[in-house]
């Protein structure tokens, strides 16, 4: 099985984390892109409460899809979400031939010496990196190809959609359609998400 993960905190999730995954599915190798909430981001605050609303949106964002898929992985090894556990766990579970492609924006692969065990990991996994921003130099990752991260860089230009956006709209009670999918609104409103 060719597997393709995606990893976040989707706090809530969004169109542009959508897009991102229909373009790995529409251009790249891919039998199931995994999402993949993390139960407790180990450089952000959430509490349980937070990861069970955060899976319940993703798994209705992604409905859809039918090769998209949720998984409920880090919540099962509970403790911090530490992507090379997660990685090792996939491992045993799916068995993959090749390496493990996983999507990450250039604002966190930028920060990729600095994960949990990032030297092991970087032997399961191949990057697939999304510009986060708009004037992005690719030269800035010259350094990790030569520590032999294995990346490519995605030809799909940035759109600016913020999770801490939303959040402040959810909070006035204002329009969400632009951002995420309907029933992500919908849910939002319902739970009466971010209203403090």
């Amino acid at each position: 099985m060719e597997l393709c993960l995606y990893q976040g905190t989707f706090n809530p999730i969004h169109n542009a984390h959508l897009r991102v995954a229909e373009f790995v599915a529409g251009t790249c190798d891919v039998d199931e892109i995994l999402f993949i909430p993390a139960f407790i981001p180990p450089h952000k605050k959430c509490n349980n409460l937070d990861a069970m609303h955060r899976f319940n949106m993703v798994k209705l964002a992604v409905m859809h899809n039918n090769k998209f898929k949720v998984s409920d992985i880090e919540f099962r090894l509970g403790g911090k979400s530490y992507t090379y556990r997660t990685v090792l766990e996939l491992c045993k579970q799916y068995q993959p031939k090749n390496k493990i492609k996983f999507i990450i924006g250039t604002d966190a692969f930028r920060q990729i010496e600095n994960w949990y065990e990032t030297d092991k990991l970087k032997e399961y996994l191949h990057f697939l990196v999304f510009t986060r921003e708009k004037d992005f130099n690719i030269n800035e990752l010259s350094g990790l190809k030569n520590k032999n991260y294995d990346f490519e860089l995605m030809p799909l230009e940035f759109e600016d959609i913020s999770s801490t956006e939303i959040r402040r709209l959810a909070a006035e009670n204002k329009d969400l359609s632009k951002y995420v999918p309907k029933e992500v609104e919908e849910y939002i409103k319902k739970n009466e998400l971010y209203k403090d």
